[in-house]
C-alpha cells in the first residue's frame, strides 16, 4: 500500500508509519527515563531520526549522483521518495549508542524506546503487505483498460507486456501533482524507447483527456483510460499521482505516490540501462 485516503486527501503512507513509530519512541524515552533525563532521552530519540535521515538521504544522492548532477535543488525535494534505509538504520544506532554512552542511567529507558519503536515500524509495514492486494505488491494487476486513441475493446494490464520493462503512471488532468510530473515522463518516453510508458488516466472521458493533452502538447504514446479508476486500489494507492514499475515479465520492482520529478525517475530507471 502506497497511501491512504482521508476524505478529498490522499497521504504517502510510508511518512505516517515512521511518525507513529517515533511518537512511541518519544513517548517512552521520556516515560522510562529517570525524571532528571527524560528530555534528554528524548533528544535522543529525535537526534537519532533526524540524522539518520539524514544519512539515508545522502547515500541515495551519492549513489545516484549522475542523476541529480543537473538538479541541485532536487537534493533537498524529499517528495521523490529517494532514502538508504539500511545506512539510514545504521547511522541512527550509532547516534543511539553514542547517547547511551553519555548517559548510563538512561541506557535501559533509551533501549526500550528505540526498540519498541523499530518494532511497532516493522510490524505496521508487515501489516500493510498484509492488508494489501495480492498482486499490489508483486505483478500486474489484470485490470481493464480502454486505449485512447482507437475503437479496440478494453483489455487488460497485463497485455501490454511486450518483452519491455514498463513504467505505469496513474493521473488526471485535474491532479496538479501529475500536471507538473507530465513533461517529466514525456522526456523520458521519448528518449528510452526501450521501456514501456503508460500513462494510465484515471476516471475521465477519452474527449477530457484528448483536450487536456493538446492544451498542454504533450504528444504521449500508451495512453489509456481506466473509466471505474479500478487500477490504483489494486495497485495499493488510491491517490494520484502514483508510478509503479515493472520488470520486462511484468514483476513490480519499484513504486512511488507523489511528484516524481526528473533526478528521481532517473535513478529509479537505472536499473534497467539503454542498450549501447
Amino acid at each position: 500500500m502506497l497511501s491512504i485516503t482521508l476524505g478529498p486527501l490522499a497521504f504517502p503512507l510510508p511518512p505516517l508509519l515512521l511518525l507513529a513509530a517515533l511518537v512511541l519512541s518519544t513517548v517512552l524515552a521520556r516515560r522510562l527515563a529517570p525524571p532528571a533525563l527524560a528530555s534528554a532521552n528524548e533528544t535522543s530519540i529525535w537526534l537519532a531520526t533526524l540524522l539518520g535521515l539524514a544519512a539515508a538521504r545522502a547515500v541515495h544522492l551519492l549513489r545516484h549522483a549522475e542523476a541529480y548532477a543537473g538538479t541541485p535543488w532536487a537534493w533537498l525535494d524529499i517528495r521523490d521518495g529517494g532514502w538508504a534505509a539500511g545506512p539510514g538504520l545504521a547511522a541512527a544506532a550509532l547516534v543511539l549508542v553514542w547517547r547511551a554512552a553519555r548517559l548510563p542511567p538512561a541506557r535501559r529507558a533509551l533501549g526500550i524506546a528505540a526498540g519498541s519503536g523499530l518494532v511497532l515500524w516493522t510490524a505496521l509495514q508487515g501489516a500493510v503487505a498484509t492488508w494489501q492486494p495480492p498482486t499490489a505488491a508483486s505483478a500486474l494487476p489484470p485490470v481493464a483498460l480502454r486505449a485512447l486513441a482507437g475503437d479496440a475493446p478494453a483489455q487488460p494490464l497485463t497485455a501490454l507486456l511486450d518483452g519491455r520493462p514498463m513504467v505505469v503512471n496513474l493521473w488526471a488532468s485535474w491532479c496538479g501533482p501529475c500536471r507538473a510530473e507530465m513533461p517529466v515522463l514525456a522526456a523520458a518516453q521519448r528518449a528510452r524507447p526501450d521501456v514501456r510508458f503508460v500513462f494510465v488516466n484515471q476516471g475521465e472521458s477519452a474527449g477530457v483527456v484528448q483536450r487536456y493533452l493538446a492544451n498542454e502538447r504533450l504528444a504521449l504514446q500508451d495512453v489509456w483510460l481506466d473509466a471505474n479508476s479500478g487500477l490504483g486500489p489494486a495497485l495499493g494507492s488510491r491517490g494520484l499521482p502514483t508510478t509503479v514499475f515493472f520488470d520486462a515479465d511484468g514483476t513490480r520492482v519499484d513504486a512511488h505516490f507523489g511528484l516524481l520529478n526528473g533526478p528521481a525517475l532517473q535513478s529509479r530507471l537505472a536499473r534497467w540501462p539503454p542498450p549501447a
